[in-house]
């Protein structure tokens, strides 16, 4: 039994992790709990049954997660593998050890993030990838597994999508994800309408489709497909879940903040070109299996305060100018070399 319940990169990044582990235990099976909403990730793996949580509603508090605990031991798990560690899976934990449970919980290295974020004696040098960090959870459960035996999952596509992407099928297809959860990992996005524009000058056969979610970004989106509506097309809010996934296993390329599009798009062995502002790629969350040259990084010699946030909340003053060293070009050039390889 698998806990991860939040964010969708972080749960995303479960999936490379349990499908290695499956391929290399045939009698292994996997009760993956998570929000609801996550179910699609794991549709495609075998021998993993999902069970959506809702804490706001059903197992709401203390006596909430009691009774989620007394749900899931009827699942019967023979180990527990506790790959979030906050305060709710630590509640879990302790009911499932008292019960004589085996649980084995992710070490997250907080000091070496802390060391790695802090503005005075910074410690620049790469942790461990979360990926890593999962797998050593299911190692200390008896389940060492090599990452490299990941295959890029390749998911059905409905009558839907099919109809949708046929239009486009003999073009190069980018996929844009310009926003982030913190504005500290957001590229300003009248720097990337000028990539939109340069990507589109560049090669008459590249089409883009705009991801996001919510009412507010895609009114955003709106206006990015407005910069030419036959060769930018939002497919934010068109989708559901289930299809926005299946849109994403077909593309070609997908360029993305620090955020959960670019960990979707490597599910699917989809090339990822990553902009990284507040964060940065040694914290451990570059999407899976991405080369180095893939990840966009600031000038970190005229500002030695980043990475400044694991997360992206954390900024300082002037943190705008941080931008002005990640030029549009830069940008241009590094998707259209991995789009041209």
């Amino acid at each position: 039994m698998v806990f991860r319940f939040s964010a969708m990169g972080d749960v995303a990044m479960t999936v490379p992790v349990i499908s290695a582990l499956l391929d290399t235990y045939d009698d292994l099976e996997i009760v993956m709990v998570s929000r609801s909403f996550f179910s699609p990730l794991f549709k495609d793996l075998p021998r993993v049954k999902f069970v959506g949580v809702d804490f706001k509603n059903d197992y709401k508090g203390l006596t909430g997660l009691y009774r989620l605990f007394r749900f899931l031991k009827k699942e019967n798990p023979d180990t527990i593998a506790d790959l979030h560690d906050v305060l709710r899976t630590k509640v879990l934990d302790f009911l499932f050890r008292l019960s004589g449970y085996k649980v084995a919980v992710i070490d997250k290295d907080r000091a070496g993030k802390r060391a790695l974020t802090r503005s005075k004696n910074k410690v620049l040098k790469p942790l461990k990838t979360t990926h890593q960090r999962y797998a050593e959870v299911f190692e200390k459960l008896g389940y060492p597994v090599d990452l490299k035996r990941f295959k890029p999952l390749k998911p059905e596509i409905s009558k839907q999508i099919a109809l949708f992407l046929a239009p486009v099928k003999d073009k190069k297809i980018i996929g844009i994800a310009p926003f982030a959860a913190h504005k500290g990992k957001q590229y300003p996005l009248e720097k990337m309408k000028v990539v939109i524009r340069m990507l589109l000058e560049k090669d008459d056969n590249i089409v883009v489709f705009l991801f996001g979610g919510g009412a507010g970004e895609k009114a955003l989106l709106d206006e990015l497909e407005a910069i030419n509506r036959n060769r930018i097309i939002n497919v934010a809010g068109v989708f559901s879940f289930v299809e926005e996934l299946q849109v994403i296993s077909r593309l070609h390329f997908m360029l993305s903040m620090d955020s959960a599009n670019g960990h979707l798009a490597a599910l699917y062995g989809v090339p990822v070109v990553t902009v990284w502002g507040a964060t940065h790629p040694y914290a451990g969350f570059t999407p899976f299996n991405q080369p180095e040259k893939n990840q966009i990084l600031p000038d970190l010699k005229k500002f030695p305060q980043l990475p400044s946030s694991v997360y992206g909340n954390k900024t300082f003053k002037g943190f705008e100018k941080v931008w002005e060293s990640i030029p549009p070009e830069k940008i241009v050039d590094v998707v259209f070399d991995e789009l041209m390889n």
